[in-house]
C-alpha cells in the first residue's frame, strides 16, 4: 500500500510538472465602446453583468486601466502590437472623419491599416506553437490587411468595418456580401451569440494544443440593437440626466456578459480553465453623447465626458484578468496601465523571450502586478489624438505622470492640469497655479511625440467657422467656443450641452463666426442661471478677427432662470457687422456675486431688415 501511494504521488507530481511546462492558453475579449463604469464590479447599479463580476472575483480588477486612444482603431492597434499607434500614423478610427471648413486644423496623414510589418500578439505566439483566431471586429484594415495577414490562422467577422452590418442575421452588406465566416447565419441570429458559438468551436477544436483566442465583440457599439426580451427587463429610458438608464444598451451588455459566461463555462467543461489566461477590456470609454438613434448609450460618471474626448471618461476602460494559480482571486490594482501593456504581459506569461526580430514594445509587462510581486517601472503614459471626434472632442494630447495629468489642446495651445489620482472627475484645473509642473509635463509630451514620430495637425486654409446661413442668421453653439481661463468648460452631455463651470470672473469665452451678408443684427443668447447666482454683469464684445479696432459692446445683467440648465432666450441688443469676413465674439464677466456667472447654450445673430 505504501509503494502504491508513492507511485501515485510520483505520477501526480509528473502530471503537474507536465502541465506546468505547457504554455497557458490565452483568451482576450475586447468590448467596443464599453465604459469604465459600466460593469457591476465597477459600480454600475443599472447594468446586469454577473459573469463579468464573477470574472473580477476570480481574478484581478484594474481600477486605472486606459485605452491608448479615445476612439477604436488606434486602441486596437495598441492592444495588438504593444506599441503606441502613433508609430504607425494610425491615430483615428478608420477611415476617419474628413476635414471640414468649420475646423481650425486639418488632420495629419492617417494610415488606413495596420502595416503588415507590425508584430501582433498572434505573430508573437504562433511561432511558439499557438493556433490563433480572431473572431469579431478587426477594423485595422480591409483586404490584404485582414487578421489572417497579421498572424491569425482563423478570421471570423473581421474586416475593415467599424460597426456590424447588422446585429441580427443576415449579417450582410447592401451588396449582399456577408461578414467573413457568417454567410450561413440563420435568420434573426444575434451577432454576439454567433461570435460566441464560433469561439466555442475554436476552443473545442484546439483543446489539445496552446491557443490564442482574440474575441473582439462589436457590442455595445452603435447602432444600439438588442434582443427585445432583454430590453423589457429594464425600466424604460427616461430623460438622460448623466446617469446610466438606457435599456437597449443595458440589454446589449447583458448579451455581452452572457458571452463571457459561455466562454468561461466552455473552458471549465474542457478542463482548460486552470491553464488559460482570460482577459477582458474595452477599446475606449463609453459613448456619453448623442450619436445616432437611442443614444447617449451610457454615463461614465464620475469620470468626465466619454468616447472621443481626452478626459478620463474617454480613455479609461475596464480591465479584468483571470489566471488560476497565478493571479490572486478578488484582487485589485490601482496602478495606471494601458492597452499597450497587454502584448508584453502575454509574452512574459507565455514564457516567450524578446528577440531581435521584435520591436522594442512601448508597453510593459503587468506580471509584477498580476502576481503581486512588484510594481511597474514606468515614468509616464502618453496620448496623441490630432483629430476632431464625432463626439465633439478636439485635437490634443495627454501625459499621465504619477498622480498628475496634463492635457494640451492643439487649436489654441491651451493646457489643463489635473491631480487625477484625487480628482477623477477632472474638476479642478491647476494649470495656472502650477506653471512649473505644466512646463515639465509639456516638455515630456513634446519629447515623446518626437520619439514616436507623431504627426501634428496643420492650419486649415479654408477655415470658415460658424458660417452665416442662407436666411442670414448666424448660430454660435456652445460647442464651438474657445474657453479661456481655468474652470470654464464646454459640457457636451446631452442634458447640459452648455458652457458651464463659469465659477471664476476671470474666465471668458470666444466664438469665431463668418459673415457673408453684412448688416445689422439682433443678438440673442440662450442663458441659464441657478437660484442665488443672479446679478452677474457680462460684456459681449464684437470685432473683426485679429483686429485692433475697438469692439462693439453689449452688456447684460444675468437673471435667475430657476436652474443653470433651464435656458431662457435673452435679446441683448443690436450690433452692426458692416463687412463680410471673419469675426469674433468675446464674452467676459465683469462681476460675479453668486456661485457662477451663468450657463450659455448658444448665441444667435438675427439679421434686421
Amino acid at each position: 500500500m505504501h509503494r502504491l501511494a508513492v507511485f501515485f504521488l510520483v505520477l501526480f507530481a509528473a502530471t503537474n510538472l507536465l502541465a506546468a511546462e505547457q504554455p497557458p492558453n490565452v483568451v482576450l475579449i475586447v468590448a467596443d465602446d464599453l465604459g469604465a463604469m459600466d460593469l457591476g464590479c465597477y459600480g454600475s447599479k443599472f447594468h446586469r453583468t454577473p459573469h463579468l463580476d464573477k470574472l473580477a472575483v476570480e481574478g484581478m480588477r484594474f481600477t486605472q486601466s486606459y485605452a491608448a486612444c479615445p476612439v477604436c482603431s488606434p486602441s486596437r492597434a495598441a492592444i495588438m502590437t504593444g506599441q503606441y499607434p502613433q508609430r504607425f500614423q494610425l491615430t483615428d478610427w478608420l477611415p476617419g472623419r474628413s476635414d471640414r471648413p468649420d475646423q481650425k486644423l486639418n488632420r495629419p496623414t492617417l494610415r488606413n491599416h495596420l502595416p503588415l510589418e507590425a508584430v501582433t500578439i498572434a505573430d508573437l505566439l504562433k511561432p511558439a506553437g499557438y493556433v490563433c483566431a480572431s473572431i469579431g471586429k478587426w477594423h485595422l484594415g480591409g483586404e490584404g490587411f485582414e487578421p489572417t495577414k497579421q498572424g491569425f490562422d482563423l478570421n471570423v467577422a473581421g474586416d475593415a468595418a467599424g460597426s456590424p452590418q447588422s446585429y441580427f442575421a443576415p449579417f450582410s452588406k447592401p451588396n449582399g456580401k456577408a461578414m467573413p465566416g457568417l454567410s450561413d447565419a440563420p435568420e434573426g441570429e444575434y451577432l454576439p451569440d454567433r461570435l460566441t458559438t464560433e469561439a466555442e468551436k475554436f476552443i473545442t477544436t484546439n483543446r489539445e494544443r496552446p491557443f490564442f483566442l482574440y474575441l473582439p465583440h462589436f457590442t455595445p457599439h452603435t447602432p444600439l440593437k438588442a434582443k427585445e426580451e432583454l430590453i423589457k427587463k429594464y425600466p424604460a429610458a427616461g430623460t438622460f440626466k448623466g446617469q446610466q438608464n438606457n435599456p437597449i444598451y443595458a440589454a446589449m451588455l447583458e448579451s455581452l456578459d452572457e458571452s463571457v459566461g459561455r466562454i468561461v463555462a466552455k473552458l471549465d467543461e474542457l478542463k482548460l480553465s486552470d491553464r488559460t489566461i482570460v482577459l477582458f477590456t474595452s477599446d475606449n470609454g463609453g459613448l456619453a453623447t448623442t450619436e445616432g438613434p437611442n443614444t447617449p448609450a451610457t454615463s461614465n460618471a464620475p469620470l468626465r465626458e466619454g468616447k472621443g474626448w481626452l478626459y478620463e471618461g474617454g480613455i479609461r476602460t475596464p480591465l479584468l484578468v483571470k489566471w488560476p494559480g497565478q493571479v490572486k482571486p478578488n484582487s485589485t490594482s490601482d496602478v495606471p496601465v494601458c492597452g499597450i501593456d497587454l502584448l508584453p504581459t502575454l509574452r512574459d506569461a507565455c514564457g516567450l523571450e524578446q528577440t531581435k526580430e521584435h520591436p522594442n514594445f512601448d508597453g510593459v509587462s503587468l506580471l509584477p502586478l498580476l502576481k503581486q510581486s512588484g510594481t511597474l517601472v514606468r515614468d509616464s503614459l502618453f496620448w496623441h489624438y490630432p483629430h476632431y471626434a464625432n463626439q465633439g472632442g478636439k485635437p490634443g494630447a495627454v501625459v499621465r505622470s504619477g498622480e498628475w495629468k496634463l492635457i494640451e489642446f492643439y487649436e489654441e495651445g491651451r493646457r489643463e492640469l489635473f491631480h487625477v489620482a484625487k480628482d477623477v472627475s477632472e474638476s479642478s484645473n491647476f494649470a495656472e497655479q502650477q506653471p512649473d509642473r505644466v512646463r515639465e509635463l509639456s516638455e515630456k509630451l513634446t519629447a515623446w511625440r518626437k520619439s514616436v514620430g507623431a504627426l501634428l495637425p496643420t492650419p486649415n486654409p479654408d477655415y470658415a467657422p460658424n458660417s452665416q446661413a442662407d436666411n442670414g442668421e448666424i448660430l454660435l453653439p456652445a460647442r464651438t467656443a474657445d474657453v479661456r481661463g481655468v474652470m470654464l468648460r464646454y459640457e457636451p452631455m446631452p442634458h447640459k450641452n452648455t458652457l458651464g463651470f463659469w465659477v471664476r470672473v476671470e474666465d471668458w469665452a470666444r466664438f469665431e463666426f463668418t459673415v457673408k451678408q453684412p448688416g445689422k443684427f439682433q443678438f440673442e443668447a440662450l442663458i441659464g442661471c441657478g437660484n442665488g447666482s443672479g446679478g452677474s454683469d457680462v460684456r459681449f464684445e464684437f470685432a473683426p478677427s485679429e483686429s485692433a479696432a475697438e469692439p462693439q459692446v453689449l452688456t447684460h445683467t444675468v437673471q435667475e432662470t430657476g436652474g443653470f440648465q433651464n435656458f431662457v432666450p435673452r435679446m441683448l441688443g443690436e450690433v452692426t457687422l458692416d463687412k463680410p469676413g471673419r469675426y469674433e465674439l468675446r464674452i467676459k464677466p465683469v462681476k460675479k456675486p453668486g456661485v457662477a456667472v451663468m450657463d450659455l447654450r448658444q448665441a444667435r445673430l438675427i439679421p434686421q431688415k
